[in-house]
């Protein structure tokens, strides 16, 4: 599965961003050092972007600047999440985890006072995966468990969560990204979740 890229000389055209206004929101940590993917091409070395992820955080950027200044921006993108502490009271109040995933997740864990960032965002997308409807129970549980066991290894980078099925059995796995995998034609990826847009969207919802 290949992320669809974006030329740096695209971007600058779409959205009419400077190339000085580009870098010095890298350095300022507005978008992510992993974001800037060098890769070779017949006129030599070139730097792309992941399409989806560079466009919606360049037009956050644009609609914030006018009333924050980059500091300030850059604690919006990459606040400090290693110290939260968050109660399920405010789990449930802030809407975040749907009531139904925290009594499995209740079950499977034990009652909990509070959480860390990686407890919630591997929670979050237990939720998400058990609201789609594409998974079972048992399912969710694989994928929370892989997470639980494998995120720490990725070191802060981004990656992507598998979940697939071959002949009835589900396997669960996580991949740097961007990445390119090719299965077999009896497996079928049932779940692709970026985790950074995870990350992103987790953000938001606590900042609201």
């Amino acid at each position: 599965m290949n992320e669809e890229l974006l030329s740096k000389k695209e971007l600058l055209e779409i959205t009419g961003i400077s190339y000085g206004s580009l870098y010095r929101w890298k350095r300022k940590n507005l978008i992510p050092e992993e974001w800037f993917i060098r890769k070779s091409t017949f006129t030599g070395q070139e730097t792309f972007f992941p399409k989806n992820k560079i466009l919606e955080r360049i037009d956050r950027i644009k609609n914030l600047k006018e009333d924050l200044s980059l500091d300030s921006l850059a604690e919006v993108f990459t606040p400090n999440l290693g110290t939260l502490k968050i109660s399920a009271e405010e789990i449930s109040k802030k809407g975040l985890i749907q009531k139904s995933s925290l009594d499995f997740y209740g079950q499977m864990r034990g009652k909990f006072k509070t959480l860390s960032f990686d407890n919630l965002l591997f929670l979050f997308v237990f939720d998400e995966m058990l609201q789609s409807g594409n998974v079972n129970l048992e399912e969710c549980k694989i994928a929370l468990i892989t997470l639980e066991e494998q995120y720490k290894g990725f070191e802060g980078k981004n990656c992507v969560l598998f979940l697939c099925r071959k002949a009835g059995i589900a396997t669960c796995f996580l991949a740097s990204s961007p990445v390119t995998i090719r299965f077999d034609h009896e497996t079928k990826v049932i779940i692709h979740l970026d985790l950074y847009e995870r990350i992103e969207k987790l953000k938001i919802k606590l900042q609201e």
